[in-house]
């Protein structure tokens, strides 16, 4: 199955989820997963839905990957497979105003955490963009980051503001590895930023930030995917085009970006007020 996964050009983390969904079937059915029968694949998925109520994002991963496992891996046909549907989430995502940006980041205390969370939100990254930021990526000449292999295998450039590339600048002196703008602490013996081989954990980064946002006393429901969604409204707040940011967010399509009209003042406060005259005087 990891070599079918590799074969078929799934991210890395992709590949780690649908293997641990075939992992939790084994353990539940308490025998190897090619052992399994149709109706035992049934009485899981059963119990996954009405028993432990799974979430729907959580579903259709572990629905995509058992799939991926016995159609592609074992070549089996099954119809419990294509029965199986998510119900469809319509959430809007949470968004944080500039000022909850800044409290949330004002009480971040280390610097390799204030500086990864700050490009974050700078630059729109998704976290693991960020924790993979490498000296090569960024051009300070033209103030630009280069995001290579970003979510669906995309390359795109994201403008880079100066209070940033100094925030970058500050922390990168205090370790000096030649790759990783945020090194990991591997455990040789002695802690090593400058000849560390792998970036900062993306659990790191979200422990960060949930310290941080208990900290600041800002109680909406944010992650560290929150900051993506807060940058992209504000820069729409801030009359930037829409299609300029669907670009430096890396989507391919408009309509994803398109939800951050749902998300802003700038769209509903006209009809707002609108609301307001036609009914003003309803009850006169």
């Amino acid at each position: 199955m990891l070599e079918d996964l590799k074969l078929h050009g799934l991210a890395k983390n992709t590949q780690n989820l649908y293997v641990q969904a075939v992992r939790q079937l084994a353990k539940y059915c308490r025998k190897p997963p090619d052992q399994i029968t149709e109706e035992e694949l049934r009485q899981y998925f059963l119990y996954l839905t009405q028993v432990k109520k799974i979430a729907p994002s959580t579903l259709t991963v572990a629905v995509c990957g058992i799939r991926f496992f016995y159609e592609h891996t074992l070549h089996r046909q099954w119809t419990i497979l294509n029965l199986i549907r998510s119900p469809k989430e319509k959430k809007l995502p949470e968004v944080l105003t500039i000022e909850e940006v800044r409290r949330i980041l004002g009480c971040v205390h280390h610097l390799c955490f204030k500086a990864c969370l700050s490009t974050i939100y700078a630059c729109g990254l998704r976290i693991q963009e960020g924790t993979h930021l490498q000296v090569k990526d960024i051009d300070s000449v033209s103030e630009i980051i280069h995001i290579h292999n970003g979510k669906g295998g995309k390359d795109r450039n994201v403008p880079l503001p100066q209070s940033i590339l100094k925030i970058l600048r500050q922390y990168w002196v205090t370790h000096r590895n030649p790759v990783w703008i945020y090194p990991s602490r591997d455990k040789e013996g002695i802690y090593r930023l400058d000849t560390a081989t792998k970036p900062m954990t993306v659990r790191a980064v979200q422990r960060a930030f949930l310290g941080a946002l208990q900290e600041s006393g800002v109680t909406k429901e944010a992650t560290v995917h929150t900051l993506r969604h807060s940058w992209a409204t504000h820069l729409y707040e801030a009359g930037v085009d829409l299609r300029i940011i669907q670009a430096y967010l890396g989507h391919s399509s408009p309509a994803t970006t398109s939800i951050y009209t749902h998300l802003t003042p700038k769209t509903t406060e006209p009809a707002r007020l609108t609301i307001n005259q036609v009914v003003e005087n309803l009850w006169q």
